[in-house]
């Protein structure tokens, strides 16, 4: 009898396989400046007809990326993007009909995967005023759960654990034996990392992305760092040749181009002050994120204004919580293509 797994036949998926070249893209948190293009061309001298026609070879640009997250390469695998190592250490370190337990709203794909493979998914909500309590989270810890994830910063809403408050959940999570899942997509954006807990203790993987700052979610890359044994079980998750040759050279071409993280870093910050400087000005609510976003409580409805905005070319997302209140995430980018959504968004939301 033919087989259909009912917990991939019943989940609900949603597909935008819409055209976006030619819009300003502030609705997918990629980096809609790109690379320069200098960069690029620079970065594609060395491509032949072998580079291309051969499986990617990965041990030195591992090497290359463990040294820049300051980790050896023992402690890291790299993946088709972040979701790719969240997927597997989901289907490796929980159990069907096992919680896994995170904060909403988040990213949705912790919820997704939860569903595909037929785990139970705990959100935790926030409180008014997009304030998260601990005590919350670790209050839904118990036997029951296989594991806790931390988004740190929180996407959309940007917020950030302490060092302090992510002791507390990876105390909570060793006394009942769940597994940590922390995901730093957007950790250069954050003056804090938690990259050193998934080194002290087993059964805490990190994970993050080249989709972001390092404008590389075309090409598809990311890494989770562990124990060598968390990785190693990682590791035999991935499919053969998971990750492209293309995307690790630029990656290791990005690392070593002297100044030019910190080029990328200075250029979002100097947008998004500028973004979050001017709306203020005009009484807007905004929250201070600490990711490469912002959300915007806007005067007219959040949705018609998305609408609105995607006519004149411009793409952001907007969110409907809890209180009742529509709200843009809004990516940020360099300050003159935060000049042009203000323009447009200021003509709109009257």
């Amino acid at each position: 009898m033919y087989y259909i797994n009912p917990d991939v036949e019943n989940l609900n998926r949603i597909f935008d396989q819409n055209s976006r070249e030619g819009f300003l893209r502030l609705d997918l948190n990629e980096n809609p400046g790109g690379l320069p293009l200098d960069f690029i061309k620079k970065s594609l001298k060395s491509v032949d007809t072998e580079f291309v026609a051969k499986y990617p070879e990965t041990e030195r640009e591992q090497a290359i990326i463990a040294e820049h997250a300051g980790v050896s390469p023992e402690n890291i695998c790299m993946t088709n993007g972040s979701t790719e190592a969240i997927r597997h250490t989901i289907e490796a370190y929980t159990r069907p009909g096992g919680k896994i337990v995170s904060v909403t709203p988040a990213y949705a794909m912790y919820e997704v995967y939860s569903k595909m493979y037929g785990r139970v998914h705990v959100p935790v909500p926030y409180k008014k005023g997009f304030k998260m309590d601990v005590d919350d989270i670790i209050a839904c810890m118990n036997d029951d759960v296989d594991m806790v994830v931390i988004q740190n910063p929180n996407n959309p809403i940007g917020d950030t654990f302490t060092i302090d408050e992510v002791q507390r959940i990876v105390d909570k999570a060793r006394a009942h034996e769940i597994f940590v899942l922390i995901d730093e997509a957007y950790y250069y954006f954050n003056p804090t990392t938690l990259v050193d807990f998934a080194i002290k203790y087993d059964h805490v993987i990190l994970t993050r992305t080249f989709s972001k700052l390092f404008s590389l979610a075309g090409a598809r890359l990311g890494y989770a760092i562990g124990q060598k044994e968390e990785i190693s079980m990682i590791q035999k998750m991935c499919s053969p040749h998971n990750v492209n040759a293309f995307s690790l050279k630029f990656a290791t071409d990005i690392i070593r181009t002297p100044g030019m993280v910190d080029e990328l870093v200075n250029i979002a910050k100097e947008g998004k002050a500028y973004l979050i400087s001017t709306l203020k000005a005009k009484g807007y609510f905004v929250n201070d994120s600490n990711g490469n976003f912002v959300f915007i409580k806007t005067n007219n409805d959040a949705k018609d204004i998305v609408e609105e905005l995607r006519k004149r070319k411009i793409l952001v997302k907007f969110y409907c919580l809890e209180d009742g209140k529509k709200y843009l995430r809004v990516t940020i980018g360099a300050k003159e293509l935060m000049e042009k959504f203000l323009k447009e968004f200021f003509d709109i939301d009257k």
